[in-house]
């Protein structure tokens, strides 16, 4: 048997990236976790 091809880094991000962005909710918290840096930086 075989042992599998192991991923490099890029593959993994874009994986995770595609996965990210059918998880609407997951979207959803890092968004309004940048927002709140944003808000953090300007004051």
């Amino acid at each position: 048997m075989r042992k599998p091809r192991k991923r490099s880094f890029a593959e993994l991000v874009s994986e995770n990236k595609s996965q990210l962005l059918k998880d609407r909710a997951a979207m959803e918290k890092i968004e309004q976790r940048l927002e709140q840096k944003r808000l953090g930086k300007a004051e």
